[in-house]
């Protein structure tokens, strides 16, 4: 599977390798097809046009209620299928990728006992800080990131706040950034933990998924409604 995606991707990305010289375009295939399993060999002659396509979307939160750092999940698949549709992509990858530093992205399976289990799991590995609004927080947990009276801690950090639009130079837009800012430290920690991007290889214009697998986005900060990117790249058949 990775020199399919190898083979249909790599032109895309780097079109002046001579993939116009028909030598190296021979000896690449030649290479690449030895490689491949028949169940996934396809004819080069049957890709047409390139394709690639960005959309950002939003993703309306399941669950009620105000934000309270609770973890909560949302079915990306649907949404991944509609837009593989409409682009007519044959073969090639969909990118997901999550916009925001307390959510992840991850493929498995959506099950609701599951989910319990796996909030119960994270929420033991980075226990929310005694000063949250989680219901799950634990008294003597804090993290550093949490010391909202302390932040901006570096010039780097105070820059960043004024390329997002607040002036925190003054003191009535200081205390207010301050006030906005979460409890929200755990969050992070499970976010860089599960990561935040999958890729997904199309093949025959079906996302290559296992029987019970899905592409989940977990919201570890919400419930609230959060933003990601994808990204199609491949090509369209010509049959």
């Amino acid at each position: 599977m990775p020199y399919l995606i190898l083979l249909q991707v790599l032109p895309l990305l780097v079109p002046s390798l001579a993939f116009r010289n028909p030598s190296v375009t021979r000896s690449f295939q030649h290479s690449a097809h030895r490689h491949l399993h028949s169940s996934a060999a396809f004819s080069l002659c049957s890709l047409n046009d390139p394709i690639c396509e960005y959309h950002t979307i939003n993703i309306p939160t399941s669950q009620t209620g105000p934000p309270r750092q609770a973890i909560s999940v949302e079915d990306l698949t649907p949404v991944l299928l509609g837009l593989l549709q409409n682009s007519s992509m044959t073969n090639g990858v969909i990118h997901v990728i999550s916009r925001h530093t307390t959510t992840s992205i991850t493929i498995n399976e959506r099950e609701s006992r599951l989910f319990r289990d796996l909030q119960a799991f994270l929420l033991k590995l980075a226990p929310p800080d005694e000063r949250s609004s989680s219901d799950a927080r634990v008294d003597g947990v804090l993290y550093k990131h949490n010391d909202i009276h302390l932040r901006p801690d570096s010039d780097e950090e105070a820059q960043r706040c004024l390329d997002n639009g607040w002036n925190i130079t003054d003191a009535t837009q200081l205390q207010a950034w301050r006030d906005q800012e979460p409890i929200n430290a755990h969050s992070h920690l499970l976010s860089m933990l599960l990561g935040s991007s999958e890729c997904i290889p199309v093949n025959n214009g079906e996302m290559v998924l296992g029987q019970w697998q899905s592409v989940l986005l977990f919201d570890l900060d919400g419930p609230r409604d959060r933003t990601i990117g994808i990204q199609l790249m491949g090509y369209k058949s010509s049959e």
